[in-house]
């Protein structure tokens, strides 16, 4: 950049001359952005362009600022004015777009959530609430449409924060200089100090993400002012320092994964990369030749409506597809994104923000945002059911847990973690391939579940189904029962504790898709029958469950219907779980049939008739995975079994 900065003027309020490379720069930013939430293998630095996004913002910004206030023509309100007509026209529309669009794909509490999503991105929290709820890296995040509004949530905070202790600085005749390199010292020493001991604290925190905005700050100043100081920190010149520039972002998106603790000293490649890109100037060559490409330009124009759009369709790709989806239907999200941000900057951004709109727009656009605001608001009061008639909070309590970690959660916070004596206390872990849940906390056990995870379920029901009754499940990650150490300590444990009278043997006897058993037949027969002849040896009356249908499709299949029941979205033929069903059943019954004081719990006739099996019952959806049953088919079944065997009510 020049030595003399030329300033364009609207009345008194100034605002820096438009640099077409500073517009390349943005578009390496959200490409690399948008490259990485789409294809994170091909891409894995791209998540570094926001931190050069921060860069280019304190820039832009600073500039208006530190000279505006060198004029004595500052004024927030042309400056926040003009923030309001930049951000909010956009963000109402990608914020009404997901809001139509979850009401159709997302289950209440989905849409509760995306509500209370929409609520915080338009108070400009969103890193707060996103900072409480998980990292930006995990696997249920994927699945958050407005998850990237954590970023805008930082800018606006710095955006409010920065011209007030600038101002206030100014009056008090503070240098300028000085305070925002002291300031961009301390939030890079907390950066760096939460990198190591909390890295989504670092991830999220306005504190630690503040000087990566500074340091444009910094950068402003002294185009604006000192000049001469930034000549002598300059690289050889202006050319070769660009090169560098780019050579840092390179690195960056070749070297920084988000396995590594970031931002932490890992930001300053892409942040020292875009400061001396944008400090060689525009005449630098490869700011000339490459960032002011009219297509590169293109993109960095319609740039913060491309981030705003892509990953709502990303994320809704994912829901409706209930795992990453295919390249093919990432590639055409983003094709879309593209498409899409191109219209809202040519019908919307544009002609708001470089019109004729005065204070009459940005009274309404905050009024707009204030409503958006408002409805979203009452969307999660009411539990993600606004305008959705007819269908209860009862009715969809838990229709949106389709997840593991939702019904593992219920069961930890709901039952009592139990230590059976002969059991190493090492091997009862929550995630380890042992565990031991009990449902009431102090009283004598009388009926045992044992089995793998798919007798998880079958307790969650019973334990509610039998409230009089101290229901305990012993879980061991797989079969076989006998030829387990640590089954041998459950049965051992279950056999010499006479209070239990009740126990019942449940598992996936089955493989997946139209696979037969797990193991060889003649093997599985003697392991069940020893198993049960130890058990009703010892006085107990046994059930050998058999299993629930294992379907082809993932439950967010079904989500998409508004009644389950019967819908072929949810319904599978039963010619395709009979395969499994055989391979196992009739062994079931010949071991039981062999011993007369065991029994056969029948579940699948609950799922399933002469033709069909569905993951669905009443409204409601019963599956959380393709095989396992979550909160609403764990209490059907268990609703179900106590019905067909009221005998289980009485000790």
């Amino acid at each position: 950049m020049s030595d003399n900065v030329v300033s364009r003027t609207t009345g008194q309020f100034t605002h820096p001359p438009y640099r077409a490379d500073i517009d390349g720069l943005r578009a390496i930013a959200v490409l690399a952005v948008v490259g990485f939430h789409a294809f994170p293998d091909m891409v894995g630095g791209g998540f570094i362009g926001v931190d050069v996004f921060f860069v280019i913002s304190g820039f832009l910004i600073s500039t208006i600022i530190f000279d505006n206030l060198s004029r004595n023509s500052f004024s927030f309100v042309e400056f926040y004015s003009r923030r309001i007509k930049r951000i909010f026209p956009a963000l109402l529309v990608v914020f009404m777009a997901c809001f139509v669009f979850g009401w159709f794909v997302l289950f209440a509490d989905e849409y509760k959530q995306l509500s209370k999503h929409i609520v915080r991105g338009a108070l400009f929290i969103s890193n707060f609430t996103l900072w409480r709820e998980s990292g930006y890296f995990d696997n249920s995040a994927e699945t958050k449409p407005l998850l990237h509004l954590w970023s805008l949530g930082i800018e606006e905070q710095f955006y409010i924060i920065w011209p007030l202790l600038l101002w206030c600085a100014w009056k008090r005749r503070f240098n300028l200089l000085s305070v925002t390199l002291a300031i961009t010292a301390i939030s890079f020493a907390l950066n760096l100090w939460k990198a190591d001991s909390d890295v989504v604290a670092a991830f999220y925190s306005p504190q630690t993400r503040f000087w990566e905005l500074l340091i444009g700050s910094c950068l402003a100043y002294l185009t604006l002012f000192q000049s001469q100081v930034l000549r002598q920190f300059k690289i050889r010149n202006d050319h070769v320092q660009s090169f560098c520039g780019a050579g840092l972002l390179v690195v960056g998106l070749v070297c920084i994964t988000k396995e590594r603790a970031f931002p932490g000293w890992w930001a300053l490649l892409p942040t020292v990369g875009a400061v001396l890109i944008i400090s060689a100037g525009a005449q630098a060559w490869f700011n000339r030749a490459v960032l002011s490409h009219r297509l590169l330009v293109w993109f960095g124009l319609i740039s913060f409506p491309l981030y705003l759009w892509h990953w709502p369709l990303l994320a809704f790709a994912r829901v409706i597809e209930s795992e990453t989806p295919s390249g093919e239907v990432r590639l055409a999200a983003v094709a879309l994104s593209v498409v899409l941000a191109w219209l809202t900057y040519r019908l919307i951004e544009r002609p708001v923000r470089f019109g004729q709109a005065g204070k009459a727009w940005v009274l309404g656009l905050l009024g707009l945002m204030l409503v958006a605001g408002l409805i979203a608001g009452l969307n999660q009061q009411r539990g993600g059911l606004l305008l959705k008639e007819g269908r209860s909070p009862q009715e969809v309590k838990h229709e949106g847990d389709i997840g593991q970690d939702i019904f593992h959660d219920y069961v930890r916070s709901t039952f009592y973690l139990c230590m059976p004596v002969n059991i190493r206390q090492e091997a009862v872990l929550l995630n380890g391939s042992v565990r031991c849940f009990q449902s009431q906390k102090d009283a004598p056990a009388d009926i045992a579940i044992i089995g793998d995870s798919h007798a998880e379920p079958l307790f969650l029901g019973l334990a509610e189904a039998l409230p009089a009754r101290n229901v305990v499940y012993y879980f061991r990650t797989s079969m076989p029962f006998t030829s387990s150490r640590e089954f041998e300590h459950i049965f051992s444990h279950v056999i010499g504790d006479d209070q239990i009278r009740t126990v019942i043997l449940s598992a996936k006897w089955s493989g997946n898709g139209r696979r037969g058993l797990t193991m060889d037949r003649d093997t599985f027969r003697d392991e069940l029958a020893a198993t049960v002849a130890r058990l009703t040896a010892a006085h107990k009356t046994v059930y050998v469950t058999d299993d629930v249908p294992n379907f082809r499709f993932d439950p967010p299949k079904c989500k998409y219907e508004r009644l389950f029941s019967g819908t072929s979205a949810c319904a599978e033929n039963r010619n395709y779980f009979s395969h499994q069903y055989d391979s196992y059943y009739p062994i079931l019954e010949s071991v039981v049939r062999r011993n007369g004081q065991a029994k056969v719990m029948n579940t699948v006739k609950y799922f399933c008739d002469d033709r069909l099996c569905t993951m669905g019952r009443d409204g409601k959806l019963l599956y959380r995975d393709r095989n396992h049953l979550n909160i609403n088919g764990s209490r059907y079944v268990g609703d179900m079994i106590v019905q067909d065997h009221p005998q289980l009510l009485n000790r």
